[in-house]
């Protein structure tokens, strides 16, 4: 499974990528500090969620996040339910995307892009069909097509297919187009959780 890319694609995004993943880390620095040092005191060390997340060409590497669950447990050792450990504070730093905000670093070392299918988990690798796979024929991104139509709201089916769109269809204007209506969504704050979790059902697979 192979793809060629575009002149965009191939010569600018990245610089794109490189250049406001740079700014970001620096005009936000102050913002980041903050949310830090708030996570440190409200929900303890580490203040940074790692987790590995297939990127392009399904290459392994650590994702970067602020994490917002505390690390509760039951009586036998294994974490409670994502509810439950799902803190009003947590809450705000995923409705407000605070949370993402590390994820710039990812950019700048060239595991993402701003822009492009969102990087899952890696257990879903075996899951997806054909179509599906072709998500990681590019970076994944800080926000993408399916996050500016629905987000968590929609179906795994959908999000897969809007992902699909994007790699099929790679332009500055669109990559512009959904930067912006990702700043709109933020602020009024759609698709956060699916109707049935705090976060997201998990993927168990599609039909062919």
């Amino acid at each position: 499974m192979c793809r060629t890319p575009n002149l965009y694609e191939k010569y600018f995004k990245r610089a794109l990528d490189i250049l406001l993943s740079g700014i970001g880390l620096l005009v936000l620095s102050p913002i980041i500090l903050i949310v830090a040092l708030l996570v440190r005191i409200k929900l303890g060390s580490p203040i940074i969620f790692k987790q590995q997340r297939p990127g392009l060409n399904e290459k392994i590497f650590p994702m970067y996040k602020f994490r917002t669950m505390t690390d509760e447990r039951d009586s036998v050792g294994n974490l409670l339910a994502d509810d439950i450990r799902l803190t009003k504070f947590g809450k705000l730093l995923r409705a407000t995307s605070l949370d993402e905000l590390p994820e710039l670093v990812n950019i700048f070392k060239g595991d993402m892009s701003i822009v492009g299918p969102r990087p899952l988990l890696v257990e879903y690798l075996a899951l997806y069909n054909r179509e599906q796979k072709r998500r990681h024929l590019v970076r994944p991104g800080l926000t993408g097509l399916a996050q500016v139509n629905g987000r968590n709201a929609i179906s795994w089916e959908q999000k897969f297919q809007f992902d699909c769109q994007y790699v099929d269809n790679i332009t500055l204007k669109q990559d512009i187009v959904i930067f912006f209506l990702t700043i709109k969504k933020v602020f009024v704050k759609e698709g956060i959780s699916s109707a049935t979790s705090v976060t997201n059902e998990k993927f168990t697979g599609s039909d062919e």
